[in-house]
This record gives C-alpha cells, structure tokens and sequence, in this order.
C-alpha cells in the first residue's frame, strides 16, 4: 500500500467513533483537539468520555452500532471489541461514501492515522503505512527530544510577520529571502534560549523598523505547550 500523505481541516466537522473503550477514547480526544463535531456510538462509554459528554464536549447516542449514527459524518472510526460490529461498520461506511479507519485492521482503513508530535503548529508524523506501529512510536520518542517549545513560539512569530508584511501590500513571493534569512541568521535557537535582544536585532537587520519581538507577540498564544498524540495507524497492540 502506498498512501498519500494529507492533513485534513476537521473544524466543525461531524466525526463520528463508533466504540466506547480505551481506544474509542483516545481517538475521541484527538478529534476533539482538532475542534472537530465528536458524535460517539456506544450503549458504554469510558469514564473520561463520559466527562466529555457531560460537559458537552461530545454528542453521545447511547445505543448499539446502527448505519443510521453515520449520516452526514465527514470521517467515521471504528474501535469496538466486536470484529462483526467493526466490519459492518467499514461496509456501511462505503455503501455512503464516507472515510473509514478501523482500528487495529488495517485491511478495512480508507486511512490511517501516523504516529504525531504537536510543538503548536508545527506537527511531526511518523508512519510506517501501517507496517510496525510500534516501531512508529519508537521514531515519535526519539524525535520529542529534539523539538521543543520553541518551534511553537518560533512558528508563531514567523506567521504574525507574514501578516504584518502581506497587510502592508508586499508580494508574498518578496517574502521567501525575508525568512530564509531569518532561518539561516539563528532566530529559532535566538528563541530557544530566550535571547530578546538578539531577536529583535535580527527582526530589524532583515525586516527593518518596527518589528520587534514583545510586539509582535503580545496577543499571546492560546498554548504553546508540546503535544504528542499516541501511536501509529491502526493498530493498539502491536
């Protein structure tokens, strides 16, 4: 299998997982980090997604596995512990043209989800097409050390700038020296060490007056702190 790598906009999306265990669990919250529309389908569910249900977080019908929970749903993940139940599942959902990702088979995944580092914006996946999800976890440790929360506060300064520049009617093909200057000057490791003088002293060198570090940051992020979601594709034992 050769997969084509993608990330999708779940925004407001109705994402539907079918399941109420661990698994189900887990793959609930990484939707719900993605500020998609969780609806989940389970007559049980686990005590954290109970907490997510009553606080209104995710949409529960509270009944077995039926075609019809799957209307309108922009991806479906099935993670039940009964194999009839999944593979009807994936039927359904290509009888309605929907995407599907069951987990722990492979054979019945439209898709599958790698292994991911969150540093903010900045998203690291780690997949073995579904191969080894093991191994893919092991790769997604090693790489943690080497991004830290700087990359966060590195990325979110680099798309203010490029607001400000795109807001002050330049080309947005004039930026690319603009930041590969800024890349190749230091300003990743300028933040890493929480150097300001040095970062502002590179903002004006490359981008003139009037840039400066603390300004263009003062609307603070709503987080920067590191993310990392579980293991690869499909598969919860391997």
């Amino acid at each position: 299998m050769t997969y084509y790598p993608i990330l999708l906009d779940l925004v407001d999306q109705r994402c539907v997982v079918v399941g109420g265990g661990e698994v189900a669990t887990r793959k609930v919250e990484g939707l719900l980090a993605c500020r998609a529309r969780v609806t989940v389908v389970s007559p049980a569910v686990t005590a954290r997604l109970r907490r997510s249900i009553d606080e209104g977080a995710v949409f529960w019908i509270d009944r077995p596995y039926d075609s019809e929970s799957l209307r309108g749903a922009r991806i479906v993940i099935g993670a039940t512990n009964d194999e009839a139940v999944n593979r009807r599942v994936f039927e359904d959902c290509k009888a309605l043209g929907i995407w599907c990702n069951i987990a722990d088979r492979p054979e019945c995944c439209d898709f599958i989800l790698p292994s991911v580092i969150r540093r903010g914006d900045l998203i690291v996946a780690v997949s073995t097409s579904g191969k080894s999800p093991a191994f893919a976890k092991t790769l997604r440790k090693q790489l943690e050390g080497m991004f830290g929360s700087e990359y966060a506060v590195f990325l979110e300064l680099m798309g203010r700038i490029r607001k400000r520049l795109l807001a002050e009617d330049h080309a947005p093909e004039a930026h690319k020296h603009l930041f590969e200057t800024l890349i190749s000057e230091g300003l990743l490791e300028a933040i890493r060490v929480s150097d300001e003088r040095r970062i502002d002293a590179l903002l004006e060198r490359t981008l003139g007056p009037g840039f400066h570090f603390q300004e263009l940051m003062e609307e603070r992020m709503t987080s920067v702190e590191s993310q990392v979601e579980g293991g690869e594709d499909t598969c919860t034992r391997c």
